[in-house]
């Protein structure tokens, strides 16, 4: 089996890498995944976007599963796997973190705004489907588990959701054409932590791998793009092991 100093090989090597995460990368904070053996959805399944928007009762539950989930996860640390692509970024290698996220780990690590791009929105925002209206989510998710009522927009008078992403939701296109242009000025793309199955999101990394860009899946667990051709490094095993190690390794060879 191929081992991560190949990924060093292919981080000294490359000048503009785009990463693409998913939960497995937070999963070492405390934080669950949604798909695995103990996922969030075996005991707890998503509430899509018009059943949220049509009952009354349901917005209060996905308002207390959010609530609760921000003061359970919304301030812990960044893994050693968020600290080394920020350091990526530090050493000018780093074009973009295109992340499945919600959990704001990546913004805390210390990557820059404009090197990230949160697909499936953040945990930290509230938004109003209505008129796009976002504010800082914390004294929401507070206000709500304190009076348990559903927030309304102070512009419209729509009822607010939590800024993430629920299933029949578009996502953001500002943030659809920030990856797209991301994944066209690559040399390198890195999957780590995703088992690449929800789409469109895991069309980027293979998009790029379709044009010649070497593409390298770090993950513990199957990925939906294993054993593709265009998969040019396939590493099984703990992200907060092989990643770090390898950006250390790299940055010891730019001295």
């Amino acid at each position: 089996m191929q081992t991560s100093s190949t990924l060093v090989e292919y981080l000294v090597a490359a000048e503009r890498i785009v990463v693409f995460t998913g939960a497995g990368i937070s999963t070492g904070a405390g934080i669950p995944d949604y798909r695995g053996p103990q996922g969030i959805w075996k005991t707890r399944p998503e509430i899509p976007l018009d059943v949220f928007l049509e009952s009354f009762e349901k917005q209060r539950e996905y308002w207390q599963q959010k609530s609760e989930d921000f003061m359970r996860w919304g301030k812990v640390d960044p893994t050693p796997a968020h600290l080394a692509l920020a350091k990526l970024g530090e050493l000018g290698k780093l074009r973009a973190v295109i992340s499945q996220n919600i959990d704001g780990l990546h913004r805390r690590s210390g990557i820059r705004e404009d090197l990230l791009v949160e697909l499936h929105g953040r945990m930290d925002q509230v938004v109003c489907v209505e008129c796009g209206f976002r504010d800082a989510a914390e004294s929401y998710y507070r206000e709500f588990l304190e009076a348990g009522e559903v927030p309304d927009c102070k512009l419209c008078g729509h009822v607010l959701k939590p800024g993430v992403i629920q299933f029949g939701e578009n996502l953001v296109q500002e943030d659809l054409w920030r990856a797209q242009a991301a994944i066209q000025d690559v040399d390198l793309v890195i999957a780590v932590g995703s088992t690449l199955a929800v789409q469109p999101a895991a069309t980027f990394p293979i998009m790029a791998a379709r044009m010649g860009v070497p593409y390298v899946i770090v993950n513990q667990g199957e990925t939906a793009h294993d054993g593709m051709p265009h998969v040019s490094l396939r590493l099984e095993g703990d992200v907060q092991e092989i990643l770090p190690a390898a950006v250390a390794d790299t940055e010891s060879m730019f001295g």
